[in-house]
This record gives C-alpha cells, structure tokens and sequence, in this order.
C-alpha cells in the first residue's frame, strides 16, 4: 500500500485510536451536587438570615452554621464520590502502541495510531492485535480472546475456514480482533477495521453511551427531599400569611418563614446517610469488596436480580480432569482411588504433555502451560506423581506439535525394553486409529457422547509401538493405525461455594442468571449442577437472541436463567430487558466485553484478580478474590445499610415534622415564636445530628436475608413507617406545645416562675430531649429492651452526651444567654423530664401492639 493510500484511508477513516469522553470540571461538579432542592432551601435560608442579621443585628450564628453545614455535605458528597471515569482510557491502554505492517512491499514497525484499513500487519505471539483484521495466513496461530468472549482457552485461528450468517465473535476463528493477545504461533492478516469501528471500540462507543440512571436509593431520597421541600415552602407561606394577617412586623415574620424552613430542612440527612454508605464501605473491605461508587453498597442490598459471569466468578477459571476411560473400561471419577493400570493411563497422558511444574517460593506447585495440560498435570500431582520421575525412564526423543488445523499432537519417547512408544494426543475424530474393532468403535463412541453430553471437554490419546524410528522428513507417518488407549472429560468445575451462595441468594428473594460468551452446552450443565437452570428454565443463546426485538425479549426475558455465546450487545440488551420489568440489577464480569453492561446494571461488579482494568473502571464494586459467594455477602452489607438509612429518615422526619407543627400551632394560637431559628439549629446538630451519625454503625436483624429484596419503585416508607411517623410526630408535637404552656402560663401551674423565655427554654428542652430518646425508638421494630446497648456503644455515648449538652445550655446561664435561654426551676425540670419520656413509652405501646398482631397472624397462618 502506498502513502498517498494511507493518508487518504487516514482522512476517511481517522486514526486508529478511541474517541475520548468529555469529564466534568470541578465548577461542574459542585453545581451538581448544589441542585439538590433541599440545599437550595438552606441556601436561601442562610441568605435571608445573613440580611437578618445585618438588619436587625441579633448576630451571625445563625447564617454561619446554615452555611457550615452546607459546605460540609458538599465537601463530603465530592471527596466520597471516589475516583473519576477511567473506562475509555483504560480501553485505550490496551491498544498496542507499536506493530510491524508490510507497505510498499518492506516490513516496517508503525504507530498502532496510524494503522488504516487495507494495512497487511504481521503478528507472532506475544503480539496485541493492534486492529481488527482478516486473517491471510498463519502457523499454529492462538490468540486469546477472553476479554471478548468470556472463553477462557485461546481461539485456534484457521485462515481457510469458511463462516456464514451472523457468527459470534468466538467462532469467527479467521479474524483478529484489536487488543487480544497472540499466545502462540505467528500469522500475517489484512485490517478490516480501525479506531472506533472495531469491536473494542464498538464497546469503547457503549461506555460512552450508556449513562448510569441514578439508583434506586438516590431517586427515594431525591423524593423525600422534594417532599420536605414543598412542606417546607407551603408551611413558611402558610405561616407568613397568618402573621401578616394577624398584624405582625414583616421582617419579623420573615424570620419566621426561616425559622420553619430551618426547621423543616433535614440538614444532617445527607451526611448520615453518606456516613452510613461510607460505614457499609468499610465493612464490605472486610469481605473482600471494594466499592467505587458510595450509592452502588445500598443498590447492591435491593438487588433482585444478579447476572453472573461463569468464568471465574461461577466457576475456579481452571481446567480440571472430571471424568476418565480406558479402553474396554467403564468411565471412572478423578476422585476415585486409582489402581495400577489407571495411574500408567494417567502417566502416559502427562508423557503426552509439555506442561511443566515448578515450586513456588511459599512451596506450592506452579503449573505452566496450556490449559488443558495443566489439568494432566494438576491431576498427576494430586496423586501424588511427579512428571520427571517418569521421564527418567522414558525419554522423548521426537514430538510432532499441536496445530489448529491437525487438531492433535504426537511425541515419541524411548521405551525401557525395547523401540519407541508412540502417544497421540488430540481430539478423537483426529487421531488415525485401527478401526479393525467395530464394536470397540461403538462403545468409544458412546463413551465420548457420555462426556459431551455433560459439557465435558473430551481429549483422547492413542498408542503403539514402534521398533525404528523413520527419518525426520517422514515422521508424521508414525500418526498411522493407533490404538486407542483412553479418553478423558475436562471441565472448569464451578467453585465449592457457588451453589450455597445461590441458595442463599435465592432464600433472600434474589435470581441468579449466568451470562456467557461460553458454549450453550457447557453453560448450561454449569448452570444445572449449582443450581441457576432449574427445572422449567431455558437457555437463549445469541444468535437466538439477535433474532429477537426488544419487546420480545422483554416479554420472555423470565423464561431464560442461561444466556450463552453472547455478544457485548446482547449483555445490554438482557440487563435493560430485566431492568423494564422493575427488577434492580447486578451484573458480575471481568473482560471487556463486560465493561458496557457492568456499566448498564444497576450496580457493576467486576473481578479483582482476573479482571480488566477496563471491566474495574466500569465498575461500581471490585471483589478481590473474584468470588460469586462474596457479591451475596455485599447484598447482606447492602441490606443493612439500607435498613440504616430507613432508621435515619424515621429519625430525622419524626424530629423535624414536630418542629413544623409545634411553630405552625403557636403562630396559629398567637403564642409568637415558640423556638428561634438558632434554638432550632442547636437541635437539628446537639439533638438530631451527632447521635443519628451512630446510626450507620446499627447491626440488622439476622434475618434480613429471609426478606425479599425492595423493588425499584417500592417507597421508603413501605411497611407501615409512615404510620409510626405520623403517630410519633403528633406525640412529640404535644408534649413540646404542653411544655410551652406550661412555661409561660401563671394560671397553669400556681407557685412557679412562667414567661414566655422559660416556655421556649422548657419547650427546647422537650424538643431536644425527646430527639435525643427517640433514637432509641427507631433501632428496632422490637422492643428496646430486647436490644443491648452493647450493640452500638458509640450511640449511646454520644446521645447521653448531647442530652448533657442541651442540660448544660440551660444551667449555665453565660452559656445559654447567648442562645436566648434563661434557667428554670426545679420544678420546671420535673415537668421537662415527664414530658420527654411520653413518646419514647407511647412508641413502646405501639411496638408491643403492632408485634403481637403480627405474631396473631403467624399463628393463625400456621393453622
């Protein structure tokens, strides 16, 4: 190809590099964080406070603690958000910066960048494909493909082959594919395509496509902001309407509408929710995930569907020898106690072999090779064989390779006696054996169609002897009328745990489907021995599923457990489809061709220790030890983070929804401000804040797993929590409007001091007081003298110290002036003691009421 060629194919179809994603600057990011309507309220408050302020000159408390906690949350939400989009870099780093192209008839080395179609590039292994490319010619070429196709042996290429329709990228064995790595042999192939037209950059295209919808848990809180939010706006409207009504000073009253809004604003609920994803973080550490994304740990809690990636993740990413015949034999187990004539079959197999071992530094076996060797080999040394003890007394003296097209390879070693032993290794329709035993021929057939059956990989091997060897040109003619000696079945078995793990999942109210670039056959018997294809459930392969509409397959997307031979594409396609029927899901892979649909799933997982740096950057969560029984263990995690922050709204609404009522019926009533806006602030950080940032540390009930999973649209108020608000903010609201009373009326109590200063400190007391106690309501639907303070020594120190704190504001005046306090007498603290005790007690009534109904309908459901 010429250089006038080149440029105009560079012109045409640019550089063979990926297009790059636009990132959000810091500005960008903080004006994100800064729209949510809940911090625009407290925005807005803080300004009017600081006009306040500089009006009427009562002091900058106020605004600066507005201000101090919304500079807080920012700083939390953008330092929490964890490291920024690495997808399409890290897509990049995989192109091959260098490779050798034939132009103008002379090898020459280029830039990968400047690879265009028509180029003739020469690959030997070791080699990255540095673009897609047609294949012209190649000798024992092996390229591995896993980061495409989820298979975890290399791809034997074939230049000859012959594909027609739609083929899956794992069985178009005459084409490379950009990033895959040459692992043997060496080939020459023509590109087809360059940059973003490519397979990797077709992926590269849907990373940049697809956008992550905000999760479940971030669209209930956007709802419960924006709820607060309107009865915020509409309580503060309501409420200068009736004082503007009622004569009141207008500025007055606009500290008024602050005060409520103030009051009405949950402003420690996004850093305690934070805290506690942060807290279910570090927890999850401890079981071997690591979390990327902060939302992605409750996301992963209300999970109802996970689809799994079999290799690794499902299975042990190794194979092994399950099953084994010698000829005129019945089929045996790789577990069974071998005799003396099945260990000379399993040595022949290792003699057969380049598989080595060696002894790591810790003392453990190192097994290199291919896979299917290595399986001899793990085998051989787990009966306890070594490989060179054999080889001592029988020495190879020729070996014909393995190729793709002969499918088979020969060695010839010395025997002890006398001549040569032969011993072919390959695929049984490969190996030239003597047919002179029909029936034989029947039972092997049998055999091997056993093993199939069972997703089982068969390898054969074939022997004789020999008394000279012929000449080096003509040693292929000893792959002549072998008898067969054996066959054996390879599989990558599934790990130990997987099944548990699903039983567990499933108890929990969870699906577990497999998605694999794999084979139909062999996902599926995977699938069937853990128990992810039960009886009824099918499997849907690709090229099945590209025949499919959308529409189709959302209809019948339940149908299926095993998805198989599958492309990038179709991993999308399966994740929306169970997305639109209302399910929240996790998707698990490690290769690249994962990376679009981790990045699609509700929460992304990807594999530690085999995965891409491409999987991991489009990720939510990282497993270090790429185990399918850890994702379950995370859903537990996630399950009691979302518990947590259940507990944390009913915490905060039932404080804040009291402070509304209570200012609402004194301005009703013509009683004036029943608590001033920084008496309000004090509150929301001493009474509400500081313990309710213990509430990310609460344990859940033991049998959260036993739960069926929330679904996507469910409300965070589901199971009868907005029934305990209501009741417990009426109560609360009671006691604070008695205490008022109380305080400032003479004709209620004879005999003790009343003002309207003492009613607002009473009423402050009260307000803070029960706050404080009704943290001990909500860690539990129990009783909560069924729980032990020793669960959470970190709530309970810091409630009791802010219950001192609120005390102290009040007996020691210095201190309390400041906040417009006064002291009370001793009477007045009995009042103040009885008073905030009523909630916590009628709670507890309710508790008992509501579990023995429940524990009624138990019983009469078990007759």
């Amino acid at each position: 190809m010429s250089q006038e060629i080149v440029e105009s194919r560079q012109i045409e179809y640019g550089k063979n590099v990926f297009a790059e994603q636009e990132k959000d600057g810091l500005g960008k990011t903080i004006l994100r964080h800064l729209k949510d309507v809940s911090t625009i309220i407290l925005i807005m408050a803080a300004a009017l406070s600081f006009m306040l302020a500089i009006r009427n000159g009562h002091g900058f408390i106020e605004p600066l603690v507005i201000v101090s906690i919304v500079i807080m949350n920012l700083i939390l939400a953008i330092t929490q958000e964890g490291k920024a989009e690495r997808a399409l870099e890290a897509l990049a780093d995989l192109n091959s910066p260098t490779c050798i192209v034939i132009r103008e008839g002379i090898q020459q080395q280029i830039e990968a960048s400047e690879l265009v179609p028509g180029d003739v590039v020469i690959l030997e292994s070791g080699s990255l494909v540095p673009a897609d490319a047609r294949l012209i010619e190649s000798i024992g070429l092996e390229v591995d493909e896993s980061s495409l196709t989820g298979e975890s042996d290399p791809s034997e290429k074939d230049p000859t082959a012959k594909l027609s329709g739609k083929t899956p990228i794992g069985d178009q064995i005459n084409m490379l594919f950009s990033g895959c790595l040459v692992t043997a042999g060496r080939g020459t192939a023509v590109v087809t395509s360059t940059g973003m037209n490519t397979q990797i950059g077709r992926i590269a295209g849907f990373l940049g496509n697809t956008k992550h919808d905000k999760t479940p848990l971030q669209k209930r809180l956007d709802k419960v902001g924006k709820t607060i939010s309107c009865i915020a706006i509409v309580s503060a409207v309501f409420l200068f309407a009736i004082g503007m009504r009622q004569g009141e000073d207008f500025w007055s009253m606009v500290l008024m509408a602050v005060a409520l809004a103030v009051a009405a604003v949950p402003e420690t609920l996004n850093l305690i929710v934070t805290l506690s994803l942060s807290h279910g973080v570090k927890n999850m550490v401890g079981k071997n995930a690591l979390i990327r994304k902060l939302p992605a740990v409750e996301t992963l809690g209300s999970t109802s569907v996970i689809c799994s990636d079999k290799t690794g993740t499902l299975t042990q990413n190794q194979m092994n020898i399950k099953r084994l015949c010698m000829v005129g034999n019945e089929p045996f187990s790789d577990l069974d106690e071998f005799d003396d004539t099945q260990l000379v079959f399993l040595k022949m197999l290792a003699l057969a072999s380049n598989a080595t071992v060696e002894i790591g530094e810790d003392g453990t076996p190192q097994f290199i090779g291919n896979p299917t060797e290595i399986a001899i080999m793990r085998l051989l040394n787990k009966k306890g064989i070594k490989k060179s003890e054999i080889e001592e007394n029988y020495h190879k003296v020729a070996e014909i390779p393995f190729s793709s097209e002969r499918k088979m390879m020969t060695v010839v070693l010395k025997d002890p006696s006398d001549g040569y032993i032969v011993l072919t290794k390959g695929a049984l329709d490969r190996i030239p054996l003597n047919h002179s035993k029909p029936n034989l021929d029947i039972k092997i057939k049998e055999v091997h169609d056993s093993f199939a059956e069972d997703a089982l990989r068969v390898i054969a091997i074939g022997i004789k002897h020999i008394e000279n060897l012929p000449s080096e040109d003509n040693i292929e003619e000893i792959e002549q009328d072998l008898d067969l000696l054996g066959m054996i079945g390879l599989i990558d078995p599934p790990r130990p745990e997987a099944a548990k793990a699903i039983e567990t999942a499933k108890k929990a109210g969870i699906r577990t489907v497999m998605i694999t670039g794999d084979h139909a056959a062999t996902a599926g018997a995977i699938a069937r021995e853990i128990g992810i294809l039960p009886e009824g459930q099918k499997v849907l392969t690709g090229s099945q599923l590209s025949e499919m509409s959308d529409d189709e397959l959302f209809n019948t997307v339940k149908d299926y457990s095993v998805y198989a031979r599958v492309s990038p594409e179709d991993k999308i396609r399966i994740v929306k489809a169970w997305q639109k029927n209302g399910e929240v899901v996790a998707m698990t892979g490690d290769g690249v061709n994962d990376a679009p649909a981790l990045k699609a799933a509700d929460v992304g997982v990807a594999m530690g220790n085999a995965g891409t740096e491409v999987a991991k950057s489009a990720s939510d969560i990282v497993l270090t030890d790429d185990n399918f029984a850890t994702i379950v263990e995370a859903v537990h995690e996630g399950r009691n983070v979302y518990s947590n922050i259940r507990k944390t709204i009913y915490f905060l609404l039932v404080c804040n929804l009291s402070e509304i009522l209570v200012m609402l019926f004194a301005q009703i009533v013509g009683w004036g401000v029943l608590v001033t806006p920084v008496m309000l602030l004090l509150i929301n950080v001493l009474g509400d804040g500081i313990p309710g940032l213990q509430l990310a540390k609460e344990t859940s009930d033991p049998r959260i797993m036993t739960n069926a999973p929330v679904k996507r649209e469910e409300s965070i108020f589901s199971g009868g929590l907005m029934k305990v608000i209501g009741r417990q903010t009426i109560i609360c609201s009671i006691v604070v409007l008695i205490a008022y009373y109380v305080g400032m009326s003479t004709s209620f109590i004879s005999g003790i001091d009343s003002s309207a200063m003492i009613g607002q400190t009473m009423a402050f007391l009260v307000l803070g007081l029960t706050s404080i106690m009704h943290i001990f309501t909500v860690r539990s639907r129990k009783s909560l003298f069924e729980r032990t303070l020793s669960d959470n020594w970190p709530l309970v120190i810091s409630a009791v110290g802010m219950m001192f704190a609120l005390v102290l504001l009040v007996v020691i005046p210095p201190i309390g002036g400041i906040f417009g306090l006064t002291g009370i007498g001793i009477s007045h603290w009995f009042i103040v003691i009885a008073l905030s005790v009523i909630p916590t007690t009628v709670a507890e009534i309710g508790k008992y009421i509501d579990n023995y109904g429940l524990k009624c309908n138990r019983i009469c459901n078990v007759k």
